[in-house]
C-alpha cells in the first residue's frame, strides 16, 4: 500500500508544475483522494481534493482558479496541476488517499519551489 509522489521541482514565479501521485496496493477508485502542502514553520494545510469518481472537486481559497485537481481511476494515479504559481506556493506537496472507516494513506511528498 503505497501513494508516491513526482513532478515538483522549481519553477520561477508565474509558471506552472504538475504534481501526480501514483497509487498501489488498494482500491484506488474507492478512495477520495487529496492534496496537501506544508511549507517551513508552518501546519499541513489541504489545498485540493476530488472523490472517488472525480465527479466532486474543492478547493482551498488560496489556490481556487490557479490549481486543478483530477484523477485517472484506470491508471490509479490523482493529479495537481498548478499554474500561476506564486513563491508562497512553495512547500512539500503531500497525496492522501482517504475512505471511511479505513486509515488515511499519506504520500511521502514532494518539494515545490517557487523562486526567481
Amino acid at each position: 500500500v503505497q501513494l508516491v509522489e513526482s513532478g515538483g521541482g522549481l519553477v520561477q514565479p508565474g509558471g506552472s508544475l504538475r504534481l501526480s501521485c501514483a497509487a498501489s496496493g488498494f482500491t484506488f477508485s474507492r478512495y477520495g483522494m487529496s492534496w496537501f502542502r506544508q511549507a517551513p514553520g508552518k501546519e499541513r494545510e489541504l489545498v485540493a481534493v476530488i472523490s472517488s469518481a472525480g465527479g466532486t472537486t474543492n478547493y482551498a481559497d488560496s489556490v481556487k482558479g490557479r490549481f486543478t485537481i483530477s484523477r485517472d481511476n484506470a491508471k490509479n494515479t490523482v493529479y495537481l496541476q498548478m499554474s500561476s504559481l506564486k513563491p508562497e506556493d512553495t512547500a512539500v506537496y503531500y497525496c492522501r488517499a482517504e475512505l471511511s472507516w479505513f486509515p488515511s494513506i499519506w504520500g511521502q511528498g514532494t518539494q515545490v519551489t517557487v523562486s526567481s
